[in-house]
């Protein structure tokens, strides 16, 4: 081999050597970027409730909702409320009104891209309430023509009631200004236990919404807007 060939190899083993120095010194001044979460307490209202109180007939409600991120994933959630409902049936009417409280949890299934904060969440509650009913009118049911239906119209109050209900609750958050969240939800609860009323069954519950005969089953939604106070990033 040659004294031109030498140094020739020599001149483009340290071009080469030199060129990849500087590129990969290049490529660990450039900051890699990093997924940053957040940790804070999230509160709201539900907007569902001042809607119907707005538009339905003898319905008042409101709600204000919570959360706090306790890890990547797990949400610890609360919902406090009261609510007031007429129920009118042919054959009988009655008014409830009360507050309720909802404890739980909740686990983000969404894995968000860089940089956004939305969730999909599957959650479960427990859930209480105490209220009171008032029977406004009931209509005696008979079969013989003889004797028409007659309706009553007399007041019964029935005071110092109480519920408990589990709940599993599905929900999308969408993040649509910096920290701001709208969020629908649909809920299924299922009832554990209620005051029995003599002779009358509680038509609707605060929180529970409508209760029937034949099943422990109930459902809800709700429609919420909500502001994430950061306490902490990572």
């Amino acid at each position: 081999m040659t004294k031109t060939t030498l140094t020739l190899l020599f001149c483009i083993s340290l071009f080469c050597g030199t060129h990849l120095l500087v590129a990969q010194k290049q490529t660990d001044t450039i900051p890699s970027e990093r997924k940053i979460e957040k940790f804070g307490i999230r509160l709201g209202v539900d907007l569902s409730k001042p809607i119907r109180t707005i538009l339905e007939e003898g319905y008042s409600g409101f709600e204000v909702v919570g959360d706090f991120r306790v890890s990547n994933k797990f949400y610890a959630a609360a919902e406090l409320g009261n609510e007031t409902k007429d129920w009118i049936e042919p054959y009988v009417s009655s008014k409830t009104k009360g507050s309720y409280a909802k404890l739980g949890f909740d686990y983000n299934a969404y894995e968000n891209w860089l940089g956004m904060e939305n969730a999909i969440t599957l959650g479960l509650r427990y859930g209480f309430a105490t209220y009171k009913q008032e029977l406004l009118s009931y209509r005696i049911y008979t079969d013989n023509p003889a004797f028409p239906t007659e309706t009553i119209y007399d007041s019964q109050e029935f005071s110092g009631l109480s519920a408990h209900w589990a709940e599993f609750i599905l929900s999308v958050k969408t993040e649509v200004l910096n920290n701001l969240y709208l969020s629908l939800n649909v809920q299924l609860k299922r009832k554990i236990s209620a005051t029995e009323i003599v002779n009358f069954d509680s038509l609707y519950i605060p929180g529970f919404n409508r209760t029937y005969d034949y099943s422990e089953f109930g459902v809800g939604y709700g429609y919420t807007i909500s502001y994430l106070i950061p306490l902490l990033k990572k």
